[in-house]
């Protein structure tokens, strides 16, 4: 499948503060024409670190996940902010969140989360060279931190808190790579 479907109209059908749902009409190659809703992709890009103290600790975070309404373990993530260079923000949320800067920042994979509905993207990052630097953030209440053995990282997933499917990729993949997997270019 190497044409995408046309995109005929696209509408605004609902906002509220932080989401907009639009309806958009598609016509694929074969003639049929369908409406589906999706969450509109907001402008900001998002981004996920992946801390590492050594090659087998990573800085975890636990915060509250409104939509869950759970605590969940989780890494240090958020939006870039305007003319903010991807870098800038991954250390920036690793000083808010965990209380750490990196020396060095790779790309390992820029994810989607739903594609069916949504245009999420997040970039998977791996942070290394951490030193303790902490800068205020936006949370409404501390974040517990704390580090977890990448070579137990079966036992983090087993986890009742443990259950955000980006979150385990991005671990599974960076444990994957410090075990001898493919190399990451630093950026």
């Amino acid at each position: 499948m190497e044409n995408k479907p046309e995109i005929l109209d696209t509408r605004l059908v609902a906002r509220s503060r932080l989401f907009g749902i639009e309806e958009v009409h598609l016509r694929f190659t074969n003639g049929t024409e369908c409406e589906f809703e999706r969450l509109r992709t907001p402008p900001i890009a998002g981004i996920m670190c992946v801390p590492l103290l050594d090659d087998d600790t990573v800085v975890l975070i636990r915060e509250y996940g409104v939509g869950t309404e759970e605590y969940h373990i989780t890494l240090p993530k958020g939006g870039t902010e305007h003319g903010e260079d991807w870098r800038e923000t991954a250390n920036r949320e690793l000083q808010e969140e965990a209380g750490y800067r990196a020396e060095h920042l790779a790309w390992m994979k820029d994810m989607t989360l739903s594609p069916g509905y949504m245009g999420h993207h997040i970039r998977v990052i791996l942070a290394e060279g951490l030193s303790e630097s902490r800068l205020p953030g936006d949370e409404p209440e501390p974040l517990e931190v704390f580090t977890w053995k990448l070579s137990q990282l079966d036992d983090l997933v087993a986890r009742e808190d443990m259950n955000e499917a980006r979150v385990i990729a991005a671990l599974y993949m960076a444990r994957d790579l410090k075990q001898g997997g493919r190399p990451v270019q630093e950026a």
